[in-house]
């Protein structure tokens, strides 16, 4: 899939999703170190080894570039910036049974909105999908002759 850029000078999060979700139960936030862990191996058993590769890069970062989505004391989502090129924004992911509930817009919120407090004016999506949600969402726009971009060769 194509890379996408964000424009973040426009870009404008949701500021009353991550109020909904609260009252949900839900919780969206920055993850700590010592829960680094149970993240990586949480996010290699539901989305695979290399999303957890990167994953494990935005927990080098400090502060962390990974972020979490809690239901309880439970992972529900998570979403990282900044792991395989700085500027980008993913992987991310979400349960699959605790999905459209907003969950993957506040963990995008999030992760955009510590871009554009790092000083970045554009954020890049790495291999995006779904194109349409990302446009939709956050007015992203497809990279022309993105693909298969940063990843091209890589070992699998």
């Amino acid at each position: 899939m194509a890379d996408m850029l964000v424009k973040l000078y426009e870009f404008a999060p949701d500021l009353n999703l991550r109020r909904k979700l609260e009252s949900k139960g839900f919780t969206v936030r920055r993850a700590l170190p010592p829960e680094r862990s149970t993240v990586l191996r949480w996010v290699a058993e539901e989305f695979g080894k290399e999303w957890a590769d990167e994953c494990a890069v935005a927990f080098a970062r400090q502060p962390s570039t990974c972020f979490i989505a809690l239901q309880e004391d439970g992972l529900a989502g998570f979403s990282c910036c900044e792991a395989t090129c700085r500027d980008f924004f993913g992987p991310t992911g979400v349960r699959p049974d605790l999905r459209r509930q907003g969950l993957g817009k506040a963990l995008l919120d999030i992760a955009l909105e510590d871009l554009k407090a790092r000083g970045y004016a554009y954020a890049i999506i790495g291999d995006a999908g779904p194109l349409e949600f990302y446009e939709r969402y956050c007015g992203a726009v497809p990279i022309p002759d993105s693909v298969p971009g940063i990843y091209k060769g890589m070992l699998r």
